[in-house]
């Protein structure tokens, strides 16, 4: 197993409360200024100080299942709603910072695909390269409906639209525009070079796209990829296209049986096992001892929010609990996505055998905490990196102190033990793999390099099956 150092990703939310619930009421707390854009340039700033490698943000555009038959304790509670676009915020992100990746989610429903690709060049050339795309189908029943569905599309549907929407992508990425193309030669007075610009024609089950592609390519072509799909389809999904998944396993053995399963189907899809970053989500209460990190972390749950920490999950699993009290056992809640898993845990963790909707809430919000002293932190890491993990997700309690504390507290320790990489320059490929700016050519996308030469600017659209899902 490799020795390499792990990569750091403070994860965020452009919205006030993202995964722990009720803390941005607390009195350091910045979470609740996420209209300002001073505050996430100022953000994105003191992560890079600290020496995270990027800046995530995940993303959510739909309301859960409703609490009690009402969205009124999501919006009292500020469970995810209002969502601001983070998109919009990279390119000042990019101005505040020098070497900081900056990833955001968007799904395959939000926008066409060749409006995307040209937002996402756009923004890899603004950010000199640092860009990186978190790719989500989306399982929200009142998402589909804002987008003029009838409702949600099955499972494996999700899945296939997300093939042929990352194939127009990787069209107009890889193999639109020739290297060099852009010439820009004011004495000759030629900008590009039209010979080496090509449509793209592709004619799918759901998009028609001509193309060219609006931009010249940008110092990563395609931004890198994440994915964190956890079913069969997005396993499978990530082992085909993704660069970094992010997981969110219960413990190291989970993650080593997980990466070495998703790294064993990159490979049975031709491409390099080490072509794949994970990232482990944790986070983290810090003490000079370890009876200290108990106590600081006593102080989080104070302001913790039990009702929206179990609206979060529960609602992600399409269910109301109906008035019900937290008390209510999960049992009385019948049949829902996930809910034998949540019981085993939920019981495991309280020591009740019929756990109730207050013990899954427990367990949520700590889920995946690790709470100790900084030596005793770094042994834990230890053994997520031998179990496979190449980079860790941090959580947070508040914005900014969350990613300041674990910094000053945290990470000189990591660097003794070479838990933390200290060279932060390049792009964000660059910075997860260490060799170039570019997909490596066992990727699908590079198969597009060079692929339309044929298609000189004056053709019109062929018409082909091009669709790149699998049969």
């Amino acid at each position: 197993m490799s020795k390499r150092p792990l990569f750091y990703s403070a994860f965020v939310m452009n919205t006030a409360s993202h995964v722990l619930h009720g803390l941005w009421r607390a009195p350091d707390a910045q979470n609740h200024r996420f209209n300002s854009l001073r505050h996430w340039t100022s953000v994105a700033a003191e992560v890079e100080r600290c020496g995270y490698d990027l800046l995530f943000f995940a993303d959510v555009f739909g309301l859960r299942a409703p609490w009690n038959g009402s969205w009124r304790k999501a919006v009292e509670g500020g469970i995810q709603v209002p969502v601001n676009d983070p998109s919009v915020l990279a390119s000042a992100l990019a101005a505040a910072t020098t070497d900081l990746g900056i990833v955001f989610t968007s799904s395959i429903i939000q926008d066409h695909p060749f409006n995307f690709a040209r937002r996402m060049s756009s923004l890899d050339h603004y950010t000199e390269g640092r860009l990186g795309w978190n790719v989500v189908t989306s399982f929200n029943e009142n998402v589909f409906r804002s987008f003029g569905h009838d409702g949600i599309l099955d499972h494996d549907a999700r899945y296939a639209w997300a093939y042929e929407y990352l194939d127009v992508a990787y069209k107009l990425w890889e193999g639109s525009w020739d290297e060099g193309a852009l010439v820009q030669d004011k004495k000759r007075s030629i900008h590009a070079d039209p010979a080496g610009i090509h449509k793209i024609n592709h004619v799918g089950e759901r998009y028609r796209v001509e193309g060219p592609h609006f931009v010249s390519p940008s110092p990563q072509r395609t931004p890198v990829l994440f994915q964190a799909g956890a079913s069969p389809a997005g396993q499978l999904f990530s082992a085909r296209n993704a660069e970094g998944v992010y997981i969110s396993s219960p413990h190291p053995a989970a993650a080593a049986a997980l990466t070495q399963e998703t790294r064993a189907l990159a490979a049975a899809n031709g491409r390099n096992p080490d072509d794949i970053r994970f990232a482990q989500g944790l986070s983290f209460v810090i003490g000079d001892t370890h009876r200290e990190a108990v106590r600081r972390e006593d102080e989080i749950k104070r302001y913790l929010d039990l009702e929206g920490v179990a609206l979060h999950v529960l609602g992600d699993a399409g269910v109301d609990p109906g008035g019900r009290s937290l008390d209510t056992p999960l049992s009385e809640l019948g049949e829902f996505k996930g809910v034998r898993g949540y019981a085993r845990w939920a019981a495991e963790a309280s020591g009740n055998a019929n756990p109730t909707i207050r013990d899954l809430a427990w367990v949520m919000e700590g889920a995946n905490r690790v709470v100790g002293t900084a030596e005793e932190i770094a042994d834990y890491l230890e053994e997520w990196r031998e179990a496979g993990v190449d980079g860790i997700n941090v959580y947070h309690a508040t914005v900014p102190g969350t990613f300041t504390e674990v910094a000053d507290r945290l990470f000189p320790t990591l660097r003794e033990r070479g838990l933390i990489a200290t060279e932060k320059s390049g792009s964000l490929r660059h910075k997860l793999f260490g060799r170039g700016d570019r997909l490596p050519d066992t990727h699908p996308a590079a198969a597009y390099r060079g692929a339309f030469a044929d298609n000189d600017l004056h053709n019109g659209v062929v018409e082909a099956d091009s669709v790149g899902a699998p049969a």
